[in-house]
């Protein structure tokens, strides 16, 4: 087996729980290179940390699966650790047919994601590593939750990174055209073919049902709507309308089937347009919202371009806190990393100072708890989700 021996002091890290070693952090490498290839991985007195798969052609150059000598070109070892990532969902969500059930490092499995939709499996295969596995996956998968069906979403930009192309591929099986998934007792079709991810959103179960408090009988907005889950919650938790905003047709269409699928269509409508530029409308008309919801695609995909993300967050958040009454809720998240905690806070009290509304934080949330965050990884955890109300 390829063995990588790290430089001095560069294992304190992954010791600490850590499961990347990146490139400039290896002293030596002997035996195959192959990206991809399994290896195991030694501290600078040759003291073994563990197993795991190497890319020479990544900047994350080594993943850690094992801290034992674990045979990790088995289907048996895939079967264990997706059946111990099945065992912890199914402690969470008992009844609960569509849920992440691999998230990656936090189950120990690096550069792996497999979302279930009802007897449906997507995932995506985002290093070497994982990508030359597949068909252990693939079998581990069937052996353990006998799917319909197994479609590859791999395309995704991170893929190039590790020298992989991006593409859709059908597994296993046959995927429908849409899926049917339940959340909080709602019913949402999915498309796992053309949807955004894996085909539609998870993390955000729990956080739709903030709702619930402050919706009834309010006028809701639910921008960069997707497939329409905000909107279609707060019609359920009888708001008196919800009006959705995508620039995809396709997600407005899919929203609007949504509603109907829920009953809800006459309290809820869909447009078609760009979000900054119809909020900037929506003022200017007058309108005026008791919950805004701002729940925008990822704007910081790396370090590089966070100022230029800030300002996309600082913009549609003004501009939304400008459109709530007063007693108004804004709830507004960042699914971006590279948007921490802290500095998405203080980017909405620059918001709030723009717009000239005094407000108050009511609440912070995160993802999902099948989306676990790994304490040793904070890589992890990505979402923030901020409830503010207008006083």
């Amino acid at each position: 087996m390829t063995r990588i021996t790290l430089n001095k002091n560069e294992d304190r890290r992954i010791k600490s729980g850590h499961p990347w070693v990146f490139s400039n952090e290896i002293r030596e490498v002997s035996g195959e290179r192959t990206a991809g290839i399994a290896a195991e991985l030694y501290d600078a007195s040759g003291g073994l940390i563990g197993v795991g798969h190497y890319n020479p052609h990544s900047l994350i150059a080594f993943r850690l699966v094992s801290r034992k000598r674990d045979d990790i070109d088995s289907v048996e070892f895939y079967e264990q650790r997706i059946a111990a990532a099945l065992a912890h969902r199914r402690s969470l969500y008992p009844n609960l047919d569509t849920f992440r059930a691999v998230y990656g490092e936090s189950d120990f499995l690096p550069g792996l994601v497999v979302d279930k939709y009802g007897d449906c499996l997507s995932l995506q295969l985002l290093s070497a590593g994982m990508d030359s596995r597949r068909e252990l996956i693939v079998a581990a998968l069937r052996r353990l939750l006998e799917p319909a069906g197994i479609i590859a979403r791999n395309d995704v930009g991170v893929r190039n990174l590790e020298g992989l192309d991006e593409k859709i591929e059908l597994l296993w099986g046959e995927i429908p055209e849409t899926v049917e998934m339940e959340e909080n007792g709602l019913r949402f079709g999915v498309n796992l073919r053309e949807g955004q991810k894996t085909g539609g959103f998870l993390d955000q179960k729990q956080n739709h049902l903030l709702l619930k408090e402050i919706c009834a009988g309010k006028d809701v907005l639910d921008c960069f709507c997707y497939t329409g889950s905000w909107a279609v919650h707060a019609a359920s938790f009888s708001a008196r309308s919800a009006l959705g905003l995508d620039i995809s047709a396709r997600a407005v269409a899919l929203a609007a089937g949504n509603a109907r699928l829920n009953g809800v269509q006459d309290r809820t409508h869909f447009e078609e347009c760009d979000a900054f530029e119809r909020l900037r409308s929506l003022q200017q008309e007058g309108r005026r919202f008791d919950v805004v919801v701002m729940d925008p695609p990822a704007f910081v995909k790396s370090r590089k371009n966070i100022s230029e993300a800030t300002k996309g967050y600082l913009t549609v958040n003004r501009r939304a806190l400008e459109l709530l009454q007063p007693g108004g809720y804004l709830i507004t998240c960042s699914c971006s990393y590279h948007m921490g905690r802290e500095a998405f806070r203080d980017m909405l009290a620059q918001a709030a100072r723009l717009a000239r509304r005094e407000v108050r934080l009511v609440q912070i949330c995160s993802q999902a708890p099948d989306h676990p965050v790994l304490m040793s990884f904070p890589e992890s955890e990505y979402l923030k989700c901020f409830v503010l109300q207008v006083v």
